[in-house]
């Protein structure tokens, strides 16, 4: 058994159903309970100096302090059992080489979860959740988007925008600023919806992001 899985997986499930039954995830996407993780973590020494120079780069960006405390935040908050999950069921990159230049991202199976990039010498961030938890009848509908819950999820309304991602029951939040980002994760109702998405990405298998999993950033994400 590995080191700290106090109970096996379950067999003929996926994802984190394997670790967490339906009443457990439900709890914690509610705030209701905690969830208990591995004590340790699996790690892979190859990948930790394969993106060891990355990470010391992104060190040197005037954005450094603020991406690694909004990454803490993040992985506490937003992470169900994040060591247990690590790497094979959720991942953090370090300056991507993508199109859209981020300083890092989280992943999980084949979905993007949350992005920081660089504004100015500051910093903005994407997040994707459900569009029917925001929707005033739950529904999936753009029309039903009740935006006066996402102005207040903010310091000022000016640091948010949204748009919609193609696929069914997408949307996207981008908030400007570490305070609004920061305000943002503290949410209640915004919290529960990011608890939501990233479980049901979770669970639909392994991440498919394993290999660019930068374990230096993830140690911030996994410090009590």
């Amino acid at each position: 058994m590995a080191p700290g899985m106090s109970t096996p997986p379950r067999r003929g499930t996926t994802g984190l159903r394997q670790f967490l039954d339906p009443e457990q995830q439900r709890d914690w996407i509610e705030g209701k309970a905690g969830l208990r993780d591995a004590d340790e973590r699996s790690e892979s020494l190859e990948l930790r100096f394969k993106y060891l120079a990355r990470f010391q780069k992104l060190l040197r960006r005037p954005q450094a302090q603020d991406v690694l405390e909004i990454l803490g935040l993040y992985g506490q908050s937003c992470i169900p059992i994040p060591r247990k999950s690590e790497r094979h069921y959720w991942s953090v990159s370090c300056l991507p080489s993508t199109s859209d230049k981020p300083l890092t991202r989280v992943n999980a199976s084949w979905m993007e979860l949350f992005t920081l990039y660089a504004d100015g010498d500051g910093i903005r961030a994407r997040v994707l959740v459900h569009l029917s938890d925001f929707t005033r009848d739950h529904s999936p509908l753009q029309d039903q988007l009740d935006t006066s819950c996402l102005e207040q999820s903010v310091t000022a309304p000016e640091d948010l925008s949204y748009f919609f991602p193609p696929g069914a029951d997408m949307f996207g939040i981008n908030v400007r600023g570490s305070a609004s980002i920061r305000t943002l994760l503290a949410d209640r109702r915004v919290l529960s919806a990011i608890r939501t998405f990233n479980l049901t990405h979770m669970n639909r298998g392994r991440n498919a992001y394993q290999a660019s999993h930068c374990y230096s950033l993830a140690d911030c994400m996994l410090t009590d």
